[in-house]
């Protein structure tokens, strides 16, 4: 039976035993109210989770510091650089989901923030067939769009118009996608996720 991350749960399931407290807890920084990229121990993305939760992992032993701020939390015996990428020190098995959820947000970074029509700065998204010609709302269908070319395609096919897709539009797969595709992305997190400096969320 899969493992669970440390600092989850499963519906339905009890909880995972919390970890101890430390002896001496960290003083409370602003560095804390963070997140960090949690790295299973084969350096594979895992999941995010708070600075907090970054630092008590750490603190317990369960995981070191990858990567850290300038931040440092302040203890009576002890001080640490805030964590922003943290590997855990044992490797766990975690059931992935199945797809990425189709948000607003993520059909924008899929396109790269532009409009697939003109090449705009993308405002909103269109849907390529439709949905009252019975199209669906769903990734091979979703674009991002400007708000000019999708009021000028209102409920018009691309045929009638006339306008072509540069590529068609698909499921975003990978690491980034699987945990980041609703979420903004600290650039350090870049290198362990396999996201090039051009692509942004």
């Amino acid at each position: 039976m899969p493992r669970s991350v440390p600092g989850s749960s499963t519906a339905g399931q009890p909880g995972p035993r919390r970890d101890p407290v430390p002896a001496v807890l960290p003083v409370p920084s602003p560095g804390t109210t963070g997140a960090s990229l949690l790295l299973n121990a084969t350096f594979e993305p895992l999941c995010v989770v708070s600075s907090r939760r970054a630092i008590v992992l750490v603190l317990a032993d369960k995981a070191v510091a990858v990567d850290s701020t300038a931040d440092v939390v302040h203890a009576e015996t002890v001080s640490l650089p805030v964590p922003v990428v943290v590997r855990l020190t044992r490797y766990v098995r975690v059931p992935y989901p199945s797809s990425v959820p189709l948000s607003r947000r993520a059909v924008f970074t899929r396109d790269g923030q532009t409009c697939v029509y003109c090449g705009g700065s993308a405002t909103s998204i269109d849907h390529v067939v439709p949905r009252s010609r019975g199209g669906t709302h769903t990734w091979d269908n979703v674009v991002a769009a400007c708000r000019r070319c999708n009021h000028t395609k209102a409920d018009r096919s691309l045929a009638e118009l006339g306008w072509s897709l540069p590529q068609a539009p698909r499921t975003p797969t990978g690491a980034a996608w699987r945990l980041l595709g609703h979420r903004t992305v600290d650039p350090r997190w870049r290198e362990w996720l396999g996201m090039p400096e051009s692509v942004s969320a």
